[in-house]
């Protein structure tokens, strides 16, 4: 299989296709991450937040690979940002993770002094320990505000998107400024409305394929970049096994109208408010992030 990628607005190159270790226990995830690697896996998508980098950094020395063949992703949350902190947070992430950069840098949710903690990223890219940094969750208004108050451009933006949800408002705005889409929840968090649609049922039996296959394969051929989790050795490897084949146009133009414009996030995990959002992140007990495994 060999390998695609995507040339992102900063000059640098990533894998078109990662995995996700989103609520991974440290075990779980550096076996998952390990499985990942022999199957073709290249880009490991993880967060301060989700408790296991060093579960990640252990499963990248055990690989075998040289470090230029991985791409690495991690989030800072809003607790640390604000400049002096988001430096002391990315020092410390590089040594959970063990490596001497991170290829991807993200802000990991809009909350809190966004600005300084930019400020931070763009310094850690003229120093040599992050190559490209972005953002996640971000809206218009605070992706306007780096763009005109930063240096340098975010090269990524990680948003929620899906067939059901395919954030083509964001998607144009984005495509402005050159900067990449990657999509968490790529397969509506396993819902099974999703997974079990009739028109990606038809799909799946047409080219005979998973269902799963069929939406990451139209993430693909949108352009997107899909993270999706699995911890299952089936899984992982199916997932992975979709550049062998295409979507026709017709069937992309039939998937483009699945669009409800609903996310699964708020709708199933997320009913608060964006002021009560933004209290509970500004105000959350700082995690001890290096009592993970």
């Amino acid at each position: 299989m060999k390998e695609q990628k995507i040339k992102l607005n900063d000059g640098q190159s990533m894998p078109i296709m990662g995995l996700g270790v989103f609520m991974m226990e440290p075990d779980t995830c550096e076996r998952a991450v390990r499985q990942a690697f022999e199957d073709g896996y290249r880009l490991i998508d993880t967060a301060n937040s989700y408790m296991n980098e060093r579960a990640v950094g252990r499963a990248m020395k055990a690989s075998g690979l040289k470090r230029e063949e991985i791409y690495l992703t991690t989030k800072i949350m809003p607790v640390d940002f604000g400049y002096e902190k988001t430096r002391l947070a990315i020092d410390a992430t590089l040594k959970r993770l063990d490596t001497p950069y991170i290829d991807l840098l993200l802000l990991h949710i809009r909350f809190g002094d966004y600005m300084g903690a930019w400020k931070a990223l763009e310094e850690a890219v003229r120093e040599g320990r992050v190559k490209s940094i972005g953002i996640s969750n971000f809206n218009e208004k605070e992706i306007l505000d780096i763009a005109e108050h930063g240096t340098i451009l975010p090269a990524v933006d990680q948003i929620e998107c899906q067939p059901y949800f395919q954030q083509k408002k964001m998607r144009t705005f984005l495509k402005q400024y050159g900067i990449q889409v990657e999509s968490w929840f790529p397969i509506g968090h396993g819902s099974q409305k999703l997974l079990n649609d009739p028109l990606l049922l038809q799909l799946a039996e047409k080219y005979d394929r998973t269902v799963v296959q069929i939406i990451l394969r139209w993430h693909v051929q949108e352009g997107l970049i899909p993270l999706p989790k699995a911890v299952n050795p089936i899984h992982l490897k199916e997932n992975i096994h979709i550049f062998d084949f295409h979507l026709e146009d017709k069937d992309m133009e039939k998937i483009e109208k699945l669009d409800t414009g609903r996310s699964f996030f708020q709708d199933e995990y997320d009913r608060e408010s964006e002021e009560e959002r933004a209290a509970e992140y500004l105000n959350i007990e700082h995690p001890d992030y290096d009592s993970q495994k």
